[in-house]
């Protein structure tokens, strides 16, 4: 090795072992950034208690895994529907007053849906409207918080702050479920259609919305947007398809996002059925499921945070996606709850760390002009999912919930193969960002 091979492989091992010392919670120094971390916090509370709650009580009013799939659908459809105007949304206007406008949206529809299950008289269908209109707010907003980040931290802190905003969406899947579960377990007293108990979850949940709303409103930043307003609405949704369309690196991150999405994600949503029909489980095992899943996915967060500058991180984004499917084939199968426990932490872990860094190296491949409308097309992967449930849902419903599961595990992997061959461009990711010329 040459002398100065030596000197600029000493610089860039220097600036590694800088970055390392910020620390795993680096980005959190930020004002701005915690507030955000907080706001995002309560509302993905407030998400993961719905999903037990929402599941439980449709699966006690169907027995039916596709009843399940519907309601999935109606809250993931708006998302395919109207991510692409919630991106032109986020180059345009300040993203502040768009995450608020949402985030108090949800805690009035949730007040209103509360009130219904309260009263003992919901039906199939109020779950689906409340789902479309949740996917709609949703949809519309999620392209502002997302493009927020690299404003709020930079691109040497945004892997950090990734992680960090995951790591706070995994910390609610370890105890919202289990808060939720444990409550309708309490109250419930084991009649499993008790709609007083649902209510009760509901009526947090807005609270808890509520709660995001002022940790926004404390925000210094608003996001104004830099963008010159010269074209229609329709214009600059085209000019976002085709800016991704020219750019190999950022068409095959999108496709790894959406991957999961139609094979990796319908475990999440499918679990009451799981829970019930292959563990003989009841809200408490179900919360305990979530929960370990949810405590995998925070471990695996925390641990991109702590290595936020690991290199060929290309290599790895494909190595996570198999170990999603390989660990989520061997909980397929499982009967135990001894062993579907680690089965689902181990999941919760891959799948954590893939879509943090999949995430943040999406953000950091884009121009600012560009993030709004690039997240926009990331967040249509969420509309897709139903495309991966529903056949996955009529699976589970004919040949059973373990067989649906374990089909879904070999599309993934076959899947990921297929996108590691065919696009290059994923395996050379390096670091995924420009770091400076190391000096002599």
């Amino acid at each position: 090795m040459s002398q100065v091979t030596r000197k600029q492989s000493a610089s860039v091992g220097s600036k590694a072992g800088r970055f390392f010392t910020r620390g795993m919670f680096a980005a959190l120094k930020n004002r701005d950034f915690r507030f955000l971390w907080v706001g995002n916090l309560a509302a993905q509370f407030a998400m993961q208690m719905q999903m037990v709650a929402r599941g439980w009580l449709i699966y006690a009013m169907t027995q039916s895994p596709m009843m399940l799939t519907w309601v999935l659908l109606s809250f993931a459809a708006p998302s395919f529907l109207f991510s692409l105007f919630g991106g032109v949304m986020a180059d345009r206007m300040q993203k502040k007053q768009v995450m608020m406008v949402a985030q108090g949206l949800n805690a009035t529809a949730t007040l209103v849906m509360a009130t219904i299950v309260m009263s003992g008289q919901v039906t199939f269908m109020d779950f689906i409207y409340f789902g479309l209109f949740n996917g709609t707010v949703l949809a519309l907003s999620m392209p502002a918080r997302q493009s927020v980040m690299p404003e709020l931290v930079g691109e040497e802190t945004l892997f950090n702050a990734m992680a960090l905003s995951t790591a706070s969406m995994n910390l609610s899947r370890v105890c919202g479920p289990a808060l939720a579960g444990a409550i309708i377990a309490m109250l419930a007293d084991g009649d499993t259609a008790n709609t007083f108990a649902v209510g009760v979850v509901y009526y947090i949940i807005a609270a808890l919305y509520l709660i995001a709303v002022a940790a926004l409103l404390l925000m210094r930043y608003q996001g104004n947007s830099t963008m010159v307003v010269e074209q229609g609405v329709f214009a600059d949704i085209g000019a976002g398809l085709v800016y991704m369309w020219r750019s190999p690196l950022i068409f095959g991150l999108l496709l790894m996002a959406f991957v999961p999405m139609l094979f990796g994600m319908p475990i999440q949503f499918l679990m009451p059925a799981f829970n019930q029909d292959m563990l003989q489980g009841g809200a408490d095992s179900l919360g305990l499921l979530l929960a370990f899943n949810g405590l995998g996915a925070l471990c695996g967060s925390l641990l991109l945070s702590r290595l936020g500058d690991l290199r060929h991180k290309g290599l790895w984004l494909l190595l996570l996606s198999l170990g999603w499917a390989v660990f989520m084939a061997m909980f397929a199968f499982t009967t135990r709850l001894a062993l579907a426990v680690p089965m689902i932490t181990l999941v919760g872990l891959c799948s954590s760390m893939y879509m943090a860094m999949n995430m943040s190296l999406v953000q950091l491949a884009v121009l600012p002009a560009m993030r709004g409308r690039v997240n926009s097309i990331l967040m249509m992967s969420f509309g897709l999912m139903p495309v991966g449930v529903i056949p996955v849902g009529y699976i589970a419903e004919h040949y059973g919930i373990d067989t649906s599961l374990w089909i879904s595990a070999v599309c993934l992997a076959i899947v990921t193969l297929v996108l590691a061959v065919c696009i290059p461009a994923i395996r050379q990711i390096d670091q995924g960002y420009a770091k400076p010329p190391p000096t002599a």
